[in-house]
């Protein structure tokens, strides 16, 4: 109608950061760093021999619309470690909006070691999330990775009753496929939770991946320390997955700090601490 002003679009929050290191006189350092956006990249520095950095997101969470990029390599014989400098969280997004989409794309070439530890994934209801991790590694490169989603805040009283989630993990050694995860949640996602056959009432899920030349011949003694709600596998003699079920996300670091710690062989970053 004349003079009636059109609706502003709501604003999207847009960031893609890239990492690259190598080795170099026995030590890992930087050789690519960009950020642009809400993407940030904080003290990415040597820690012993391996690369240290921590992603943060300074549009303060994820929406409908967003568009959020990383990009980690790790060059022949390099090592490097990836966190967040706190909890991810996906807030309510119209239902009219297209879901946040969060990509990372980690690359483990020959000899390297990559860790990559974000901290938890809150989803608050109504959120919408497609989220993708793509990972690519050498033969006899060595990978840690962890993803964890949290279906609410249990301590805030709040339930999911409305959620759209889609979340992939793709592996591949040298080129060829070798674990695929896919998880789809949509609608009310406290009763499908609920489900003895897909969570038992778990409000909280880690997922982690380990890939280490004759890891599958460890996977007994992972099952021994873990809790009745988490189990693991073994894909193949290098390759083992592991999933934790908590109650909340104060339940889940219980168990699963301590396993992280036990596959890193070191204490994990110091923002987890914090």
């Amino acid at each position: 109608m004349p003079g009636i002003e059109p609706p502003a679009a709501a604003q999207r929050a847009r960031g893609a950061a890239l990492l690259a290191a190598h080795a170099a006189g026995g030590r890992t350092r930087i050789a690519d760093l960009s950020m642009s956006g809400c993407a940030k990249l904080l003290f990415p520095r040597p820690a012993g021999p391996a690369l240290d950095a921590v992603l943060l997101n300074a549009s303060g969470g994820v929406t409908g619309g967003d568009r959020l990029a990383l990009e980690v390599r790790a060059g022949p014989g390099a090592a490097a470690r990836m966190t967040t400098q706190a909890a991810e969280r996906v807030y309510r997004a119209p239902v009219s909006d297209a879901p946040g989409r969060v990509e990372t794309a980690l690359t483990v070439e020959a000899g390297a070691v990559l860790h990559w530890l974000p901290q938890e994934t809150i989803l608050f209801d109504g959120a919408a999330l497609d989220r993708r991790l793509r990972i690519d590694m050498g033969g006899d490169a060595r990978l840690i990775a962890c993803e964890v989603l949290v279906f609410g805040r249990a301590a805030m009283g709040e339930v999911l009753r409305a959620l759209r989630l889609r979340d992939r993990i793709d592996l591949r050694r040298e080129g060829r496929l070798v674990f695929a995860d896919r998880l789809r949640l949509e609608g009310d996602a406290a009763a499908a939770l609920a489900r003895a056959g897909v969570a038992g009432g778990a409000g909280a899920m880690a997922s982690v991946l380990w890939a280490a030349p004759e890891a599958g011949a460890r996977v007994d003694a992972l099952r021994a320390a873990l809790p009745a709600t988490a189990g693991a596998s073994a894909l193949d003699s290098d390759l083992v997955f592991l999933r934790l079920l908590g109650r909340d996300g104060y339940a889940l670091r219980k168990s699963l700090i301590p396993l992280l710690e036990r596959l890193t062989e070191t204490d994990l970053p110091r923002p987890w601490m914090l």
